[in-house]
């Protein structure tokens, strides 16, 4: 190569050079333009159904080309006759069907990971009057019995071949957080092509029936809050990094590392409209959070950290981000979020920064980097493994928080009651079973399948491949068993006598861990007619199901 460019000038390489980078650049856009004008279809684009138990999603963009930064124009249809109801994509056959929504939608591409490495692509859903070319403006509604909202999301459950990753993390935690989005399965079909089943599923989001923030200054001027932080990437144009340097897990500095907080509510293009002071006042309030679980008073409990996080809530994050152990926990997708005081004394509650739940598809041993397989290791000292491997770590929140007798103390006590309740083992399969159920009763797990051909396929980023959908779930149970006995053996406390645990949901401490029908069979889920369910503690109780 040496010889061959010798001849020519300094000035011809830089050409030289331009033409090429040109080159590349238009045939990269042009792969990636031609790519997305047929959106991405499934490997076989000519799977039939014809009856579902799932809700079905019709979504018409006329072939238009779904972009990622920008939202274009659907027309979106939603189909569910109910729990334990047939749904039909013929419509026209059965025209009688309940319409759980029929309008005009903002649709756009979304995911980091979740989009570039699957071929299934997941979607961001925004609810609007009228066509965006005649002016759309937001629209609220009721989807599939979830609270009434704009945001949606469509998620595609790709690498995580059981598709139950996120729904069971959020089921099994919604008992103990604030909020956790409701989610639902559903089959979806993209201007008339079946793509397969994919979850609809609230967002961690400003929302009534979601993170119950105001606008800031909203309460008599008060800039204390609302707010709330997204932990991630440094992929959006304004972010806030940290004064504070992640640590390891000895607490030694991590000086080559920052963390990135992410505006989320308010975003920063809302801050010119919102009172003079709002952003330095949002991030004031996340400085002083820090700057106290940094000092040397952080145990405190008047100057300390407990004056600025709900313990709980910290809690109730770290136990579920173990117990799946996922390795973007923690560091990525993380949200925090708090009211302001007016507010909070105003609604009786809490002011304090808490946290939610969110993006758990690669977590409960489905990645085969950072030892994301492992049962035996905690994420929350990330650091100490791969600190010099990625740019995103892990706060020094953690470390510091684990520092403290007093926090672990009650972070067993807690893992102790979750065991003897929502995290019982009976209950965990419990859920695990129902949510199978779900998808495999009426073959919505063999359509997807048909279409998208991944069982037995090593998709980035498995580490365990099954040969059939059994397979996967059976990996599935098999890692949560060893998983929760790790956290046994380091959290549990048997001499503790836990008190049921009620938060607004009497009647469901005592869990069923057996579901049976009238002749004694053993069922996951209830079915239509009369259902024997016995309780965790020995007691049984009959419903109808019609």
């Amino acid at each position: 190569m040496k010889g061959f460019l010798h001849p020519i000038s300094l000035s011809n390489r830089w050409a030289v050079r331009l033409s090429f980078l040109i080159l590349s650049v238009v045939c990269v856009s042009l792969g990636a333009h031609a790519q997305r004008w047929d959106n991405y279809p499934p490997a076989n684009k000519y799977v039939r159904l014809t009856q579902t138990n799932l809700p079905i999603v019709f979504i018409n963009v006329n072939t238009t080309m779904i972009l990622r930064e920008e939202r274009i124009t659907a027309r979106m249809k939603i189909i569910d006759n109910g729990e334990g109801e047939l749904n039909y994509a013929d419509t026209v056959t059965h025209p009688g069907q309940r319409i759980d929504y029929d309008g005009y939608a903002a649709i756009k591409y979304r995911g980091n990971s979740s989009f570039d490495a699957s071929d299934k692509k997941p979607y961001s859903i925004k609810l609007i009057d009228k066509p965006l070319e005649e002016g759309g403006e937001k629209l609220k509604a009721k989807l599939l019995g979830m609270g009434k909202d704009n945001d949606w999301v469509l998620l595609a459950p790709y690498s995580d071949k059981s598709m139950i990753r996120d729904v069971l993390s959020f089921e099994l935690a919604r008992r103990y957080f604030d909020f956790v989005p409701h989610a639902r399965f559903c089959e979806l079909f993209l201007d008339g092509t079946y793509y397969g089943v994919y979850i609809l599923s609230e967002r961690v989001r400003k929302g009534k029936h979601r993170l119950p923030l105001n606008d800031p200054g909203e309460d008599n001027g008060d800039l204390t809050g609302d707010y709330h932080f997204e932990i991630d990437r440094p992929d959006e144009p304004h972010v806030y990094y940290s004064k504070q340097r992640p640590v390891f897990n000895n607490g030694t500095r991590i000086n080559w590392r920052s963390i990135c907080f992410q505006y989320k509510s308010p975003e920063y293009e809302d801050f010119a409209t919102l009172p003079g002071g709002t952003r330095l006042a949002m991030i004031n309030e996340l400085d002083k959070m820090e700057t106290a679980l940094a000092s040397n008073n952080y145990t405190d409990p008047d100057l300390g950290y407990a004056k600025y996080i709900d313990v709980t809530s910290f809690i109730d994050y770290q136990l579920s981000t173990e117990f799946a152990f996922n390795i973007d926990g923690y560091r990525l997708s993380t949200n925090i979020y708090k009211m302001s005081k007016t507010h909070a004394e105003n609604e009786g509650l809490d002011h304090r920064w808490k946290m939610s739940l969110w993006d758990m598809n690669i977590a409960f041993g489905n990645a085969n980097y950072y030892e994301g397989n492992r049962t035996d290791k905690w994420q929350y000292e990330f650091n100490d493994r791969h600190a010099y491997e990625d740019g995103n770590v892990v706060p020094f929140w953690w470390q510091r928080l684990m520092s403290d007798p007093e926090y672990v103390r009650q972070l067993k006590t807690r893992w102790t009651q979750y065991r003897q309740e929502d995290y019982s083992d009976e209950h965990i399969e419990f859920v695990i079973d129902s949510l199978v159920t779900k998808l495999t009763c009426e073959g919505a797990v063999d359509r997807n399948q048909q279409a998208w051909r991944i069982i037995g396929k090593n998709v980035w980023p498995n580490y365990f491949v099954g040969q059939t959908y059994g397979e996967e779930i059976d990996y599935l149970k098999d890692w949560i068993q060893k998983r929760v006995a790790y956290l046994d053996k380091n959290w549990y406390d048997e001499q503790l006598d836990i008190p049921q645990l009620t938060n607004g949901n009497e009647g469901r401490s005592a869990l069923p861990s057996r579901v049976y029908t009238i002749d004694g069979q053993r069922v996951n889920v209830p079915r239509k007619g009369i259902n024997i369910i016995r309780r965790a503690d020995g007691s049984t109780y009959k419903i109808g199901i019609r």
